[in-house]
């Protein structure tokens, strides 16, 4: 057990101390710098989106498995929940842009890019402490709801059509109350000895495999290190 005076406000700090100085990026707002985003491009956010769903449910599954407790049960059912409602909506956006068929059902892209987030979690939620996948949680919820804001403000600057379905799911702000709750499991997990560096560690490699994911949204040559 790690003894650590080290608190889950001031694992979130050092989290955005790391991110200003060794900035993950977003390939899908440096495509849109340089005229390069299409509406395959959006196509291709709405595919990758429904890849991290469906590891998303199987993940907060496992985890409240391994955590069936408060206050990291009531975490776990509210991001499971979150998800589950944002689905007919993703359904809705992929309709808006033409794309056939059930979005959930597909196999595309088909790039490591729009699997890294899968993979991480993934990981994080068979191998993670409590902290750890809290703290990952929160950093997600910091990252991704400000990267999807900005991509969708900077879309709209550029000629390409936007569906109003788009611009209803992807312009939103981290829930407040719910990324205050990841900060509450982190203490928890803290205060019954999680390794404080292995919570930052794994937040960081989430926010990283985040980066992959704007990576295969963009789906420019090379983001995807074609």
């Amino acid at each position: 057990m790690v003894n650590s005076s080290v608190t889950a406000v001031e694992l979130a700090a050092r989290l955005s101390e790391l991110r200003e100085r060794e900035p993950v990026g977003n390939a899908l707002l440096e495509a849109a710098a340089k005229g390069r985003l299409s509406e395959e491009s959006l196509r291709r956010m709405i595919g990758t989106e429904a890849h991290c769903h469906t590891a998303e449910l199987a993940a907060y599954g496992t985890l409240l498995a391994r955590f069936p407790h408060r206050p990291a049960a009531d975490l776990l059912i509210r991001l499971a929940r979150l998800v589950c409602d944002a689905q007919p909506k993703l359904r809705d956006c992929a309709r808006a842009l033409g794309m056939e068929g059930d979005v959930y059902a597909q196999r595309w892209p088909t790039e490591y890019a729009a699997y890294a987030f899968n993979g991480t979690l993934s990981w994080l939620a068979s191998q993670g402490t409590q902290a750890a996948f809290a703290l990952a949680g929160y950093a997600d919820m910091q990252v991704y709801f400000a990267g999807c804001a900005e991509a969708i403000r900077r879309v709209q600057e550029t000629p390409l059509y936007v569906p109003q379905e788009l611009l209803d799911y992807y312009d939103d702000e981290a829930p407040e109350e719910l990324s205050q709750l990841a900060l509450d499991v982190v203490q928890d997990g803290l205060d019954q000895g999680d390794d404080p560096d292995e919570a930052v560690f794994c937040a960081r490699l989430l926010e990283e495999s985040i980066g992959y994911f704007w990576r295969a949204a963009a789906g420019t040559p090379e983001a995807l290190g074609a």
